[in-house]
Order: C-alpha cells, then sequence, then structure tokens
C-alpha cells in the first residue's frame, strides 16, 4: 500500500462575485474539511475549475493549499494543461508551493499515440521528486488511461504513484492496484465497492461539501464493521441524485458555500453558470444534510 489513501475531496475553487478567486473562502473550505477528518485534497481538479484558471491562479491556488494544510494532511494539485511546458510549470510552481504530490489529466484537444502520452507524462513528471498521479477522466479529455496504456507510464515515469480512475471501466481498478498504485475511484458512490477491490479510498467533488458519511464509510470499513461502511455509503449517496439532476458543477460549489454560509461563486464561464433553480435544490439539499459537524472558526 502506498502513502496516499483515504477520503480526498475534490475541493472547489471559490470565486467573488466578479470572477476572481477568493482565497479566504478557499481556506476556509479547506480547513472544514480538515477539522471533518479527510485524508487529503485533491486540488484544482474537474471540480476545481483548473482548466479554466490561468497559469498563475493555478500557482496561487497551490501556494494557498500548502499554506492552510501545513502538512496536516496530503494536498495532491491538479497541474495538467494543454500543453507539455504549462504543465511543467505549473509542476514545478506546485512542488516549490510545497504540496505533497501533483496530477495531471492526460494531453487533450491535440494528442497523438500512446507515445505521445507517456512522453507528456515523463516530462512533467521529471521537473520534480514529487509523486504523480494520473487523472483518468476520458469522458472530458478524450484520452483513456487503458491498464496496457498505465504499463507504458509507468515503465517511463519513475515518479507514477497513482491514478484517479474516473473512467467507466470500474473493472480496471485491480490491474492498476496489481501495479502498486494508490488508486483512488472517482466516483464517491462506489467508495466501499472500490475499497474491496484494493483502490486507496475515493476523490470526488461531493465529499468537499459534506465528508462525515464518507469518513464514517472509510472508518467503518477499516474496522471491519462492513454493514457501518455499506449504510454510511448510502448516505453519502443520497447527496448525487440532487446535485446531478441540478447541475454538477455549480450545485457541489453552492452547497459547499450554503453549508458553510460563506459566498463561493459562481463557475467561471463557459462552465454552467449557478441559477435560481439551482440555488432551491442546494438549499433543500443543504438543510437535509443539517448544520455542519466541523464548524470553521
Amino acid at each position: 500500500m502506498g502513502e496516499f489513501r483515504g477520503v480526498y475531496p475534490a475541493i472547489i475553487t471559490p470565486m467573488t462575485p466578479d470572477g476572481e478567486i477568493n482565497e479566504t473562502a478557499f481556506r476556509e473550505v479547506m480547513e472544514y474539511n480538515i477539522r471533518a477528518g479527510v485524508h487529503g485534497f485533491w486540488v484544482a481538479g474537474g471540480t476545481g475549475e483548473s482548466i479554466l484558471l490561468t497559469e498563475d491562479e493555478n500557482g496561487r491556488i497551490a501556494e494557498a493549499a500548502a499554506d492552510q494544510n501545513r502538512g496536516r494532511v496530503k494536498n495532491i494539485m491538479h497541474v495538467g494543461a494543454a500543453t507539455t511546458a504549462q504543465a511543467a510549470r505549473q509542476a514545478e510552481r506546485a512542488a516549490r508551493a510545497g504540496v505533497e504530490a501533483i496530477c495531471a489529466v492526460p494531453p487533450f484537444f491535440y494528442h497523438g499515440p500512446d507515445d505521445d502520452v507517456v512522453e507528456y507524462y515523463r516530462a512533467v513528471g521529471a521537473v520534480t521528486d514529487l509523486p504523480l498521479f494520473i487523472y483518468n477522466l476520458p469522458g472530458a479529455t478524450g484520452v483513456e488511461i487503458t491498464p496496457d496504456l498505465a504499463d507504458k507510464i509507468q515503465e517511463k515515469v519513475p515518479q507514477l504513484a497513482g491514478l484517479k480512475h474516473s473512467a467507466p471501466n470500474f473493472w480496471n481498478i485491480p490491474h492498476f492496484v496489481k501495479m502498486g498504485l494508490d488508486c483512488f475511484t472517482g466516483s464517491g458512490m462506489l467508495m466501499v465497492p472500490a475499497l474491496t477491490l484494493g483502490a486507496a479510498g475515493t476523490i470526488d467533488g461531493p465529499p468537499c461539501a459534506a465528508p462525515e458519511p464518507w469518513i464514517a464509510a472509510w472508518d467503518a470499513y477499516h474496522a471491519g464493521d462492513i454493514k457501518a461502511a455499506e449504510a454510511a455509503q448510502e448516505r453519502a449517496n443520497e447527496m448525487y441524485p440532487p446535485l446531478l439532476s441540478a447541475g454538477y458543477l455549480p450545485a457541489v460549489k453552492a452547497l459547499v458555500g450554503e453549508r458553510l454560509r460563506i459566498d463561493c461563486g459562481s463557475p467561471r464561464p463557459p462552465a454552467p453558470q449557478l441559477t435560481p433553480e439551482i440555488m432551491e435544490v442546494v438549499r433543500t439539499e443543504a438543510a437535509r444534510l443539517g448544520p455542519v459537524q466541523a464548524p470553521v472558526g
């Protein structure tokens, strides 16, 4: 087993009303999750809007995350970009900031055969000594990291430590585990089933808004109480239907803000925007979840 395991919220990137990064709110969201017992963060991933941020903004988020965390849990900072050079620069800055690991989606929009994907990860991984995670998100990137491609990357990239597996091929998890990788399921709805296959845990957006049931499921599973773990997983999964029906990205962002009583803003265009209809769903879900159990401040 590797050193990266547990419940890792894919943390949001709060925005001000004029669309700038709200660092104060970001720190409050991180602090709430740390106090709730999470094991780490997936910073500036899909839920964190990395691709919609500037290179400098991604660097500032890495610096804020490392400074707020201060080594209490592990930050895996997303550095993937449309060009290899930008991804490498973002990796260097994240390492200087003090994060514990980096991660990257594969090349998107322009991408070639497997050898080009391998070279991208080799180049990004080579600029730091940090562990490197693959972000396997074919629905957004058009590139799936299959077991065969993962084997090729591992052969050329000694920094490879794991991956967030957000591909629909759930049955590939055992292969990644046998490779010695820390494989997180990107579907928080499947954390407990994934753990039975050797997965390292889960990385997903909804735990950012309410990490408690996932923490309960993780603790129960590792205490050998499978029934309690399954019950906690069911409680966690109740969050997904309303969030997905309302519009995932703005709904998750708004739910975090509603529960913590802070303004996290709307996603950055062209991502779907927060609407009154979404807020109505979010307020209903926040009321169902109840007050936060680890208040900020």
